[in-house]
């Protein structure tokens, strides 16, 4: 069955038009306290949110909604995504509901939802709550409503669990680090983290007035952070996204560190230390010189589709812990049940500060190949697939490659795109290879 409203990460879309209204968020919320009823008498909820200025009207419909239908509720503020994951699993409550867009602009938002162990819910769970909104509501009595009430000291609890994760011997006294929150959900956190654990912290992106949520800053934006630390004369440089579960890295240098990087420092810090570490997960558009190092110290590399909830599905299934894309979205299964851009900086953080080396230096041996990316516009009703000259240009292609570069044609999910991705060692035969492949496609 395909789902009408749940995307890849919950619902979401532009405030003002479907689904996105305070009607139909009211009328979710109802829908899903409706499917918590079924196994629990009394279910609890926690909402977080990040800081669009929408927040406060959906938290509004979402609240009214689970009351509705007689499930108790607890807000928690403005807190990141993983650390509503976190109270979620901590509080034993039901469920877990954030509001959020993560990365988009602020006219937009969303909601997703985590389950009683603080992990995303199966496309089933989704299903159900779908079928749910499809029949009328049955509106709890007075005397079985639901309760609300507000956890006051939520964002102290996430920051102890954050620094929870950095081990107790390390410090990061004598670092200078600048910290950029997006004007998200990690403004008045992700600074104390640092602060906490020793580090001078210059803070960037961290005023929110509802409307500037990753309005250029965040991990979307890094040049924001890049400019920080050279003119701080910084150690480091942390972005996080709007909701504070994706990272960007820099280095005293102003260089820019991506997700594929930073998964390749925090396996290679297990590795160092004699961690047994069986395998990685990453996606179709991991780079390829990450799968190659892995493989050459004995350690396997599975790819997923694009998307977090892709990779943890392939973690589970292969009862591994880490993996991540280069987006920033990296999981580390014994430090947290999802995403985190503040443990995973702490993950990376760590590896420098045990081995007194830049990153720069942990990453010496391995170098990202050149890859190129083109997206081919579709016509109207055009079968991309069957278009002349494609099927022979990808085999002398994937023969000129062989084992040294990578083909991946991928059809966009939300736009009418193809995209057309080579790797190479060479960046002029990823160029051409590429655009070999593209110009099939155009019409």
């Amino acid at each position: 069955m395909t789902r009408k409203y749940f995307g890849t990460d919950g619902i979401r879309g532009t405030v003002g038009q479907a689904p996105i209204t305070p009607d139909f968020v009211l009328r979710l919320a109802h829908a899903v306290g409706r499917v918590l009823k079924k196994t629990e008498a009394r279910p609890t909820v926690l909402i977080g949110k990040d800081t669009r200025i929408s927040g406060y009207m959906l938290e509004s419909a979402l609240e009214s909604g689970f009351n509705s239908a007689g499930v108790d509720v607890v807000l928690l503020g403005p807190l990141p995504t993983p650390g509503v994951a976190y109270l979620t699993r901590a509080q034993r409550a039901s469920l877990g509901v954030v509001i959020s867009a993560s990365h988009n602009p602020f006219a937009d938002n969303g909601i997703k939802f985590f389950s009683a162990q603080g992990t995303k819910l199966p496309d089933s769970w989704e299903l159900a709550v779908e079928a749910s909104l499809d029949h009328a509501p049955v509106w709890a009595d007075s005397a079985s409503l639901g309760k609300t009430r507000r956890l006051d000291d939520a964002a102290g609890r996430y920051i102890e669990f954050c620094k929870s994760t950095f081990p107790n011997d390390l410090t990061l006294k004598g670092m200078k680090i600048v910290v950029d929150a997006a004007h998200g959900a990690a403004y008045h956190i992700a600074p104390k983290v640092f602060h906490e654990l020793g580090a001078e912290v210059v803070a960037i992106g961290c005023a929110p007035d509802g409307l500037n949520i990753n309005d250029g800053v965040g991990a979307t934006h890094p040049q924001a952070l890049v400019a920080a630390v050279k003119a701080h004369q910084a150690d480091f440089g942390v972005a996080l996204d709007g909701d504070a579960d994706r990272l960007q890295l820099v280095d005293a240098q102003g260089r820019l560190y991506n997700g594929d990087e930073l998964l390749y420092l925090m396996a290679d810090d297990r590795l160092t230390r004699g961690d047994k570490l069986p395998g990685v997960v990453g996606t179709l558009m991991t780079n390829m010189a990450v799968e190659v190092a892995l493989q050459s110290r004995g350690v396997q590399f599975v790819r997923a589709k694009v998307g977090d909830r892709y990779v943890l599905e392939a973690l589970e299934q292969q009862q591994w812990l880490l993996g991540g894309e280069g987006s920033g979205h990296l999981l580390a299964l014994d430090k947290h049940t999802t995403g985190d851009g503040l443990i995973s900086a702490l993950l990376v953080l760590q590896a420098s500060v045990r081995s007194g080396k830049t990153m720069a230096e942990l990453l010496a041996s391995v170098t990202l190949f050149p890859q190129v990316l083109i997206n081919v516009r579709l016509q109207a009703g055009q079968n991309w697939q069957a278009s002349p000259g494609l099927l022979q240009a990808t085999q002398e292609v994937q023969a000129e490659l062989g084992d040294t570069g990578r083909l991946l044609l991928r059809a966009s999910g939300t736009e009418p795109l193809v995209r057309v991705m080579v790797e190479a060692r060479d960046a002029a035969q990823a160029q051409a290879c590429a655009q070999r492949v593209a110009d099939t496609l155009k019409v």
